[in-house]
């Protein structure tokens, strides 16, 4: 398994670690619930350097337009956009986030497991943009997430930039310990927050950032609460190569406007999809997990099953991700059962996200 330049940072605290995308990530460094609140009351710190970093130049937005269903053309220099690479047939290869840095000049930002994946395709529908380049960057960044309603005040005290007026989805340089970094208001975690592209040795910054009062070291296994409380979806649970951006309920991202893109056909024909993503929150304690099959009341066959469940640290109540057949009637409020383990847990269709912090 590959390493993060953090490793040595992670075994010093204590860490737990799990295999994640070919990699030995840190899971936790104590408890999951105590890490989770921490990013919903305060400030957490992610090492997220396992993602994989792609730079585009040249013809970019030309040749981005093309190679993913957004309209990255239409994004301003410091501006960024939620995406996805798609094959000609509409199935997700990977869902991206994209930062235009100049106005030649694109960062991708792609899943770690389907960093490979991602450059072949990309590289793949270069064929009529021979001014523009591809490069895989993934081995020179490493990149620091900051999470939770503080994360502002805190970083905004070691930086020179006012965060203030830094735009959720934007990205700008800035000097941190003095490294140059690109500094990028996103996350995944239904939280403000930042995330930090450090080049090379990440582990002063790491440890200036949580020496930082307020600051907790945090682990994937309370990222994946955050983000399923978010409704956000996990490549490999809600998202993957057999489903299209309609069934993930992300239709809206695709710019069947645009003159053309790899899978424009595939995916004008699949605007109703036979399985839907619906978010679904129950009562009690126990809570379906991923691959636990969901019927309607009193029903015996399967509807569907768990993308994604969890006792939610912040509601209290079981919530899931659920994909279910799209003709099986389902609106908000429905109600539905899951098989907990052999018996049936009442679940009711609701409204995603089932956490939004208010403004």
């Amino acid at each position: 398994m590959l390493n993060t330049l953090l490793k040595p940072e992670h075994d010093k605290l204590g860490a737990s670690f799990t295999e994640f995308g070919g990699w030995e990530m840190p899971v936790r460094y104590g408890s999951d619930i105590d890490e989770h609140h921490s990013v919903r009351n305060s400030c957490g710190l992610f090492d997220i350097s396992h993602m994989a970093e792609i730079r585009v130049t040249g013809q970019a937005e030309e040749f981005l337009d093309y190679a993913l269903i957004s309209k990255l053309s239409e994004i301003e220099n410091g501006r960024a956009k939620y995406t996805m690479i798609c094959d000609d047939q509409g199935g997700i290869i990977d869902d991206l986030i994209v930062y235009r840095l100049d106005n030649d000049e694109f960062m991708i930002v792609a899943n770690a497991g389907n960093q490979h994946q991602v450059v072949e395709a990309l590289n793949s529908r270069l064929a009529n943009f021979p001014d523009t380049k591809v490069v895989d960057e993934s081995g020179l960044w490493s990149l620091i997430a900051m999470q939770g309603p503080k994360t502002k005040e805190i970083l905004g005290s070691l930086v020179e930039i006012d965060l203030t007026v830094l735009k959720y989805y934007s990205i700008a340089s800035a000097v941190l310990d003095g490294k140059d970094v690109f500094l990028a208001r996103t996350g995944y975690t239904g939280e403000d927050g930042f995330e930090i592209f450090v080049e090379g040795d990440p582990s002063d910054v790491w440890q200036l950032l949580l020496s930082q009062d307020g600051v907790s070291p945090c682990g994937l296994a309370c990222r994946d609460t955050l983000r399923l409380e978010a409704g956000m979806p996990l490549y490999g649970h809600e998202l993957n190569r057999n489903l299209t951006p309609f069934a993930a309920n992300l239709g809206k991202v695709i710019r069947f406007d645009k003159p053309n893109f790899v899978g424009k056909d595939a995916l004008g024909e699949q605007k109703l999809p036979n399985q839907k993503l619906f978010g679904l929150q129950g009562d009690g304690r126990r809570a379906a997990r991923a691959d636990y099959e969901i019927f309607l009341p009193g029903e015996t066959a399967s509807i569907g099953m768990v993308t994604s469940g969890v006792l939610s640290p912040t509601l209290q109540v079981p919530i899931a991700l659920a994909l279910l057949n799209a003709d099986a009637g389902l609106e908000i409020g429905s109600e539905v059962e899951a098989d907990v383990r052999g018996t049936r847990v009442f679940y009711k269709v609701v409204e995603l996200p089932f956490y939004k912090r208010g403004r």
